[in-house]
């Protein structure tokens, strides 16, 4: 009931998994102010951690962002036609060749993918020595738990057994935990079938800001100019977050 009564009237009664959706998504991270800054933040933090040297860098999953501002030459890409990406891209099945790519950049992406093993093994194959795989997922803490299991539409299922799961649609289908079980639950499980990626940086953060922007399918629940407060928060917090985060950067590198 309450996310009816909050939904953004752009996304009410549109299907997660059409097109359509996406790109009134990117028309509503644009109008917020407050969302924009989050955007900002992300797409900052991946810019700012790319390997130097020569290959591509490779977005997955472009149609409602703008990454492509932040990094110049940016490749991007969406699972389905979307007029603001440049290519028709499965992040299972990657299109480029072998050492081609110096990094693989996205955000929000990883939790959708139905077998991640296929794409672990794709970027593998397709980055060079020393290119690296830079995310921002959701992630699990104590607090985010709450979060996730009772005010968000998306699949969290921190007890899940295997990293798969039955895919429903390319963005209805997801677990949100999914970072976290592969990353640290299962941790050694992921170095030990993928020796050649390895866990460079895990950076939990972001527990309030997101929440209170009321993301891509809500209203905003604060006005833009609070955006500075909450981030003053959030940074006193820090040294809490393993409790408190609802997000992380990861960063794998290419051995």
């Amino acid at each position: 009931m309450l996310h009816r009564l909050l939904a953004h009237p752009l996304t009410a009664g549109l299907e997660l998994d059409d097109p359509a959706t996406t790109e009134r998504r990117r028309r509503i991270i644009l109008s917020k102010p407050f969302l924009r800054a989050i955007y900002d933040e992300w797409y900052g933090i991946l810019a700012s951690q790319l390997p130097e040297g020569k290959g591509g860098v490779l977005e997955l999953g472009s149609g409602a962002g703008y990454c492509d501002r932040f990094i110049p030459g940016l490749i991007t890409s969406e699972v389905f036609a979307c007029p603001t990406v440049q290519l028709l891209v499965d992040a299972q099945q990657l299109p480029f060749g072998d050492g081609s790519l110096r990094a693989i950049v996205f955000t929000d992406v990883m939790h959708h993918m139905s077998d991640v093993r296929r794409f672990f093994a794709e970027a593998s194959r397709c980055l060079r020595k020393g290119g690296k795989v830079l995310m921002i997922e959701p992630w699990v803490t104590a607090w985010s738990r709450f979060v996730y299991q009772h005010l968000h539409h998306e699949p969290f299922s921190p007890e899940a057994r295997d990293w798969s799961f039955e895919s429903t649609g390319s963005l209805s289908g997801a677990n949100g935990a999914l970072p976290w079980i592969v990353f640290v639950r299962d941790r050694n499980k992921f170095e030990s079938e993928f020796p050649e990626l390895a866990i460079e940086k895990i950076r939990p953060f972001l527990p309030f800001r997101y929440l209170v922007s009321g993301g891509i399918s809500m209203r905003s629940l604060m006005p833009s100019f609070t955006h500075s407060a909450w981030a003053r928060l959030e940074a006193m917090l820090e040294p809490h977050m393993s409790s408190l985060a609802m997000f992380a950067s990861i960063s794998l590198y290419r051995r």
